[in-house]
């Protein structure tokens, strides 16, 4: 059992990769004429693809998008050093605290040693013996301290020193700061950043009188009420001068208030080494986030690009087949990615020669009659030929056409055969009742036409219901019936018979005949387009697609056909005779059957 004429096979050296031509040579098969298609650009080569997105885009837009979410976090950071304000805040609270409790030492002092008087009789501060313990007491600190009497009037400042080392109440200028050490580029420039990011503007202004009075500073006029204070100034040089008040009281009298003064000196220089340490971190952090993310970008962008160059290739092939680079040893989305894409360039490539053979193979068939054809026209076109021989050249004539009618009806069918089994709807299929209805059909055309009888035979239990198409199934059945009754001598039976696999496996259709079987050889062939072994009697009434256009269906659903030999048994008189041939379709059983 086979399909229809002479196979054709086209000529190795004649076959090209690509789709050149292939439009034009279906059409001078077909006999129409060819339409001029329009004029279209020369393609880019890969270098001058390459050579055109290099002139467009310098920079990977991947990497740099790499690049700025991983410099992101590492820019917070930088931010968090630069601006650490509740840092600042936490150091000042801290010294304002310390300037506190010192105050109140020394203010405990003066209050025991230079207060004249008793616990029954009224207490005086004695300013002299404050001002000698004021210095020793505040001196060494290097903090400025201020003492006012009850009445609100300076009684000394220790800015203000003799020679001796006495304090003296004089309505002089302010004292001129000691020659110091200009700071060096680095500090200056830390100082300037840390004053513009420093909010002191939220803080008054400090003024510097000759002559101050408790008026002047407000946290002293608390402490003359007996209340610890504190404030924060700044200076018109941009410093912040910090205070603290205490009152100065025996037996709960208060006796006059102490100022201790200092500026953010200390607090600036830690704010500067803290500033510091975090830039370091932050810049090592940012080269080696650099680093990395390079890495990670290359390791990403260098493969897609290999990849987009490759498919160039591939899409600009004329001659050649270009190949896909293998990466797909990552074991990352890149590796599937590239997996997909060789998988697909082959798929491709497969399908180009496909139609390639399919092309040639179709206008080998189509020549086959219309060279009859040409020859029993010529014959029958002569004036001198006997009757008879021209009506025996005309039924050769309308012969050709039918088989030409036929031919093309099959490879139309066979061409858009692909498309309409990816959108054709899938559904569960009654096999059951759909072979049934088929062989109750044959049963009957069957036995009339050539005398062969069609049996069904159920060995399954329900349900029936199969994965794919009805219209497609019954496609596939009745190509298989009709090339088994070509085969089959009259009075023979064709046995149809439906069964399943244990443990929910496909169905599985047999259909025997009782013909001569075929060729060990060619039970695989068979399968291919255009394949020609026919009986005598049936030539030019098969296409030769039709078994092929069967296993194209069937793989598309899942299934599978094949054909083998039926023998007869080894222990028989004619043991291993072919007894005919048997097709086998597994056709899945719908989820959940």
């Amino acid at each position: 059992m086979a399909s229809d004429t002479d196979t054709a096979t086209p000529e190795p050296g004649r076959r090209r990769f690509g789709l050149q031509g292939l439009g034009s040579r279906i059409a001078a098969a077909f006999g129409r004429r060819s339409v001029a298609p329009a004029p279209a650009r020369p393609a880019e080569s890969p270098s001058l693809l390459r050579r055109r997105r290099s002139a467009t885009r310098r920079h990977s837009p991947l990497t740099r998008r790499i690049l700025l979410l991983n410099i992101v976090p590492v820019a917070l950071l930088t931010l968090g050093a630069v601006y650490l304000s509740d840092y600042e805040e936490e150091l000042i609270d801290a010294e304002l605290a310390s300037l506190a409790v010192q105050g109140e030492m020394v203010a405990a002092g003066i209050s025991e040693v230079a207060v004249a008087g008793g616990e029954t009789t009224v207490n005086r501060l004695d300013a002299d013996e404050a001002r000698q313990l004021l210095t020793r007491l505040v001196r060494p600190t290097g903090v400025r301290a201020r003492l006012f009497s009850e009445t609100g009037e300076l009684l000394g400042d220790s800015a203000v020193l003799s020679e001796a080392g006495r304090i003296h109440v004089m309505p002089l200028p302010p004292p001129e700061e000691p020659a110091t050490v200009d700071p060096e580029l680095g500090e200056r420039l830390g100082d300037w950043f840390a004053r513009q990011l420093s909010r002191a503007d939220r803080f008054p202004e400090y003024v510097e009188r000759a002559s101050p009075t408790v008026r002047d500073f407000p946290e002293a006029a608390s402490a003359l009420r007996g209340f610890n204070a504190s404030a924060v100034r700044m200076a018109p040089d941009g410093r912040l001068i910090l205070s603290a008040a205490v009152p100065v009281q025996r037996y709960k009298q208060v006796l006059g208030a102490l100022m201790l003064t200092r500026d953010n000196r200390a607090i600036a220089a830690s704010l500067r080494e803290v500033r510091y340490d975090m830039m370091v971190i932050a810049a090592a952090a940012l080269g080696i986030t650099v680093l990395l993310s390079l890495y990670l970008a290359g390791t990403i962008t260098q493969p897609i690009v290999r990849l987009a160059r490759a498919a160039d290739e591939v899409r600009l092939a004329r001659e050649s087949r270009p190949e896909i680079p293998d990466l797909g040893k990552r074991g990352d989305e890149i590796g599937d990615l590239n997996d997909a894409l060789r998988s697909m360039t082959d798929a491709l490539w497969q399908r180009i020669n496909t139609i390639e053979s399919f092309a040639a193979d179709v206008a080998h068939e189509l020549k086959n009659p219309l060279t009859s054809l040409r020859s029993a026209i010529e014959m029958a076109a002569r004036p001198d030929l006997n009757p008879d021989r021209r009506e025996k050249l005309m039924a050769i004539v309308m012969d050709d056409i039918n088989r030409l009618n036929r031919l093309i009806s099959d490879i139309s069918d066979a061409s858009r055969l692909d498309a309409e089994l990816m959108r054709g709807e899938v559904k569960p299929v009654d096999l059951n009742a759909l072979l049934g209805d088929m062989v109750r059909h044959y049963a009957v055309t069957a036995s009339q036409k050539s005398g062969v009888e069609v049996e069904y035979r159920l060995a399954a239990n329900p349900p029936f219901a199969a994965h794919g198409h009805d219209g497609r199934y019954g496609q596939v059945f009745r190509n298989v019936i009709d090339n088994a009754l070509s085969f089959s001598p009259p009075g023979s039976r064709i046995v149809v018979e439906l069964s399943r696999e244990p443990r929910g496996g496909p169905f599985v259709v047999t259909i025997d005949d009782e013909g001569h079987g075929i060729p060990e050889e060619n039970l695989e062939s068979i399968f291919q387009r255009f394949y020609s072994e026919r009986p005598t009697e049936h030539f030019g009434q098969h296409s030769g697609l039709g078994l092929s256009i069967c296993r194209q269906i069937m793989e598309t659903y899942g299934g599978s056909i094949s054909a083998t030999n039926r023998r007869a048994a080894t222990n028989e008189p004619e043991g291993g005779r072919v007894l005919g041939a048997r097709f086998t379709i597994r056709v899945p059983a719908a989820a959940g059957k």
